[in-house]
């Protein structure tokens, strides 16, 4: 017992790329005091749409490049592709781990340097398809994770207006009739998962979607997807369809997952309870499957800084679970960012690196072939 608790401390200490709605069932007396901001909330003023006219407010768009751009950076072996097909809107995880804010201010150093981490190890994964487009944010803090405090849900509802923004600036310069691709993981999933019902399930921008990455962050079959306009991908060469997982070492103890996601609240109004969540194996790109490690086409091994890493192939298979959880049948060893209860969550991209560029790849050729 004491060395699970020590490990649970040392996670979080060490923890500085991930954030989950998981983190509010954590004991409060542990977390709370650490990461919940104390400051009064202050709503962030009103970012207009033109404001993302600005390259100064993205991480990653066409005209930004080399080192400058990190969502261009490549393992060894692989290149970006110089002949975009799509465009691609990505939403960077939680990166702000202070209390001083309940929102991230866009000239954190630390969160932003953190954010450009995460774009080099999972929104590489979209550069061998088109011009990826990720915007900086005034993302919710940690902290606003761990508590039921109103000021959280304003957090939220602050940092997805930049979102909303930065989406219609992107719609508003990309061709009309390019196709897109829409991809976020954790607090990016979450705030993904409100512009699609926002804005993607309207026609006609619905009809450009390639596909929808909705990863680390849980939705439901039963009360969520109606409401996000794409149904879950059930064969590997579908498009306009939606992938999603969260990854678990085995043996998993997801129970604090299961317990948050069963008191929330599905976009239909009811319960989430105990309906399934999306779980599309990222190995196959097909709903509810299971794959061996021989079909996993690589793996990006990072260093310890998370700041390059090397592409391993049949390293970990996967199966969803009748719960929708993704089972890595094992503990991989990818680094010292492992959560408490075997939650692979900081690697669900580097998990799957290779297979989700394959992924991407095939949705857009089944696309333009429509």
């Amino acid at each position: 017992m004491a060395r699970k608790f020590l490990y649970l401390i040392a996670t979080i200490i060490f923890l500085i790329v991930a954030a989950f709605a998981a983190y509010r069932l954590f004991p409060q007396q542990i977390f709370a005091a650490a990461f919940v901001p104390s400051a009064e909330f202050v709503k962030p003023e009103a970012v207009e749409t033109s404001a993302y006219a600005d390259p100064k407010m993205w991480f990653s768009r066409p005209g930004i490049t080399g080192d400058a751009n990190p969502a261009l950076w490549t393992p060894e072996g692989v290149e970006a592709t110089k002949t975009p097909k799509v465009a691609i809107f990505y939403i960077h995880p939680t990166s702000y781990m202070k209390r001083a804010l309940w929102n991230a201010p866009l000239n954190d150093k630390e969160s932003q340097d953190r954010a450009r981490i995460f774009l080099r190890s999972q929104a590489s994964v979209f550069n061998g398809v088109g011009e990826i487009w990720a915007p900086r944010y005034r993302q919710a803090a940690i902290g606003a994770f761990l508590t039921t405090r109103p000021e959280a849900q304003m957090a939220f509802d602050a940092a997805y207006s930049d979102i909303l923004a930065a989406f219609d600036e992107f719609v508003a310069e990309i061709p009309k009739d390019m196709p897109i691709i829409i991809a976020g993981h954790s607090q990016g999933g979450l705030h993904l998962t409100t512009l699609m019902r926002q804005r993607v399930v309207t026609r006609p921008l619905a009809d450009r979607i390639v596909a929808a990455y909705v990863i680390g962050w849980p939705v439901s079959l039963t009360t969520d997807l109606l409401a996000l306009g794409l149904p879950p991908c059930t064969d590997p060469d579908q498009a306009n369809c939606m992938i999603g997982f969260q990854s678990f070492g085995e043996p998993a103890e997801p129970q604090l997952l299961l317990d948050a996601y069963a008191a929330s609240v599905g976009f239909d109004g009811e319960l989430r309870g105990q309906s399934p969540m999306l779980c599309v194996n990222p190995i196959t790109g097909v709903l509810g499957d299971e794959a061996p490690a021989d079909r996993n086409l690589g793996t990006l091994v990072p260093n310890e800084e998370l700041t390059d890493g090397v592409i391993t192939p049949a390293l970990v298979g996967a199966k969803c679970d009748d719960r929708g959880l993704l089972l890595l049948g094992g503990e991989p060893q990818l680094g010292p960012y492992v959560l408490p209860g075997n939650n692979y969550h900081v690697y669900d991209y580097p998990l799957f690196w290779a297979n989700l560029r394959a992924d991407a790849e095939r949705r857009v050729a089944a696309f333009l072939a429509r």
